[in-house]
């Protein structure tokens, strides 16, 4: 074989390759409207459903806030009630909106109030109600 012969034989293996990577990358058709538009569904409802937790979170949160007011109001008032002078009543906080401070006060055991009060706070908000209780002793 000569220089010339060799070239030759090499040059068609070449354009031969050449060729049948052209037509392989042309057979390529790249992304569908079809495919699209369920990529951009797939994507709504993952959005749709993340929205719908981080609500229901918020709301979760809002809830736990007004007990925890109310909680934190009943055991004010009740700190409050221990604190005044023995009496047949006792004078309420001042109540947030929203909220309704009631106290009770009710002798121990069939007694008189006069030696030991059971005193009831019940602090009412948004249809729920938190209930401290404690006793006081005449001294």
């Amino acid at each position: 074989m000569t220089e010339g012969s060799r070239q030759e034989g090499i040059r068609p293996n070449v354009i031969r390759r050449l060729l049948a990577r052209r037509v392989a990358l042309s057979d390529e058709e790249g992304v569908g409207l079809v495919e699209s538009l369920l990529a951009v569904a797939i994507v709504g409802v993952a959005l749709v459903a993340f929205l719908a937790a981080m609500s229901t979170g918020s709301m979760a949160v809002a809830t736990a806030d007004q007990r925890v007011t109310a909680e934190s109001l009943a055991r004010t008032q009740m700190e409050n009630a221990l604190g005044q002078t023995y009496a047949p009543s006792y004078s309420a906080v001042a109540e947030p909106a929203g909220y309704t401070i009631t106290i009770t006060v009710s002798g121990v055991g069939g007694r008189d109030q006069d030696e030991i009060q059971k005193i009831t706070v019940e602090v009412d908000y948004d249809g729920n109600t938190v209930t401290v209780v404690a006793y006081k002793v005449n001294r």
